[in-house]
């Protein structure tokens, strides 16, 4: 008897019952726990607001780097922000991105939630 290579891949590629899974983990993507057990990168205790726009059009975004929160603490940071400038953002790779120009509001934001804050270019 020999056995096939292929039958302890047990691996579900894809469902109709719950849509996309996580390559990793296997669960619902909505699901996933993978997310929340990055590791924390490293900062020096300063949070950097800087302001971007290339590669958007001219449009003007603020970029916040040097926090060293975890994915679902970074999101609701970021909630918390976008609600107090009234605009929209985003959170890529561990930063915060702001659309508009309120680096002005951002920083005394920041400051006062208790981080040191940096602005960053001109």
């Amino acid at each position: 008897m020999s056995k096939s290579k292929f039958s302890n891949a047990s691996t579900l590629v894809y469902s109709t019952d719950v849509g996309r899974r996580c390559p990793n983990c296997g669960k619902p993507v909505a699901a996933c726990s993978c997310k929340q057990n990055k590791p924390v990168s490293k900062s020096d205790g300063v949070v950097r607001v800087s302001r971007e726009t290339k590669g958007r059009g001219g449009k003007a975004v603020n970029v916040i780097t040097g926090l060293a929160l975890a994915p679902a603490e970074l999101d609701k940071l970021c909630t918390q922000l976008k609600k107090r400038c009234g605009s929209g953002g985003t959170t890529k790779d561990g930063t915060i991105e702001i659309q508009g120009e309120h680096r002005d509001t951002l920083v005394a934001e920041l400051s006062k939630l208790g981080y040191t804050v940096k602005k960053v270019g001109g």
